[in-house]
């Protein structure tokens, strides 16, 4: 895990049940749980994969609300000590601010029937890894060569057909970081980063949210960006011409995480829910189309367009530490989106 900051039953009578209200309130309580999820594809692969087998195992429904992690974080801190859902999902900044504030439960692993499945670097005291990143470039093969790192994407022919995207993306933010540290810069230094791009931006090809690169690549404008595995399998499954590229400073590694809302009445039925999405069969469906998600049970066989062989040897990617970077990062999105507008 990035930045690591270091899961009762009650038989109860069918008429005693009936006779108290409060009870019964309970108990439907108990037969479901609320998790946040990342909207579009997070909500459509838990609903497909997620829901499925936690009812037919322990007969609770996954209930959902699809909140990006900045609105679970806000939403959280709205309520007030009665929290709007059970479980948090979310990628390492936001995990980072999560843990300053105390919003999550301390997190129990030796609960988790899936847990000697799961890599050490997946668990600490606050949550779980239900799904990996790698970070590297992206390249169409038919109209450049393969780039041998960062520092070649400012060169031709690389340069002219380079699509960039700013820091409000984990992906996004450790890919410029990573660019920073080969012009001299470091995690808390992107000024080299900036520098270099200003110097080619009538150059580029392409300047654009995050959501809408993988759509400019596979329209053929841009031909060469920073990306993740899982945006790189996707559109190679749509037939996109598209390789990925370990740059020769490494690959950047993270993962998301699933947390247990502070104040949760639910906890039981949270940690089922966490064990049901880190199970075999779950994160083996949740690696194929068109889902791709990286997976965290080892297992699980990678894929073959993966820059690894096993969960392990992720320990050897570039990480990074979000308790430095979390301050800084607002004011990077606000000077990005202000000096790289083309």
């Amino acid at each position: 895990m990035t930045a690591c900051i270091p899961r009762r039953a009650a038989l109860l009578g069918t008429a005693t049940a009936f006779a108290v209200p409060g009870l019964a309130r309970a108990q439907r309580r108990g037969g479901s749980v609320t998790s946040a999820i990342y909207p579009g594809a997070w909500e459509e692969a838990y609903r497909e994969h997620v829901a499925p087998p936690l009812k037919r195992m322990h007969n609770i429904d996954l209930e959902m609300q699809p909140l990006f992690a900045v609105d679970q974080i806000a939403k959280f801190a709205a309520s007030r000590g009665a929290p709007p859902f059970d479980c948090f999902v979310l990628d390492p900044g936001p995990r980072v601010t999560g843990i300053e504030r105390g919003m999550f439960e301390r997190f129990d692993a030796a609960k988790l029937s899936n847990r000697a499945a799961l890599p050490s670097i997946l668990v600490d005291d606050w949550g779980v890894g239900c799904a990996a990143q790698v970070v590297g470039i992206a390249y169409n093969p038919k109209k450049v060569p393969k780039p041998g790192g960062y520092a070649d994407l400012f060169r031709d022919p690389w340069v002219s057909r380079l699509g960039i995207t700013g820091f409000q993306t984990t992906f996004g933010t450790i890919s410029l970081i990573e660019i920073a540290k080969v012009f001299g810069g470091s995690e808390t230094d992107i000024e080299p980063a900036l520098a270099e791009l200003k110097k080619v931006l009538p150059k580029l090809a392409a300047v654009g949210a995050p959501a809408a690169m993988p759509g400019l690549f596979q329209q053929g404008q841009c031909d060469v960006m920073y990306t993740n595995t899982q945006t790189v399998t996707t559109l190679k499954d749509r037939g996109v011409d598209i390789e990925f590229a370990v740059p020769s400073t490494g690959a950047s590694a993270f993962f998301t995480t699933l947390h247990i809302a502070r104040g949760s009445e639910n906890i039981d039925n949270a940690y089922k829910y966490i064990d049901v999405v880190v199970s075999r069969g779950v994160q083996d469906a949740l690696q194929k189309a068109p889902y791709n998600f990286v997976p965290v049970n080892s297992g699980v066989t990678l894929g073959a367009g993966l820059p690894m062989r096993s969960l392990d040897e992720m320990a050897r990617f570039n990480t990074h530490d979000w308790t430095r970077i979390n301050p800084l990062r607002g004011p990077w999105i606000e000077r990005f989106n202000r000096e790289m507008a083309k």
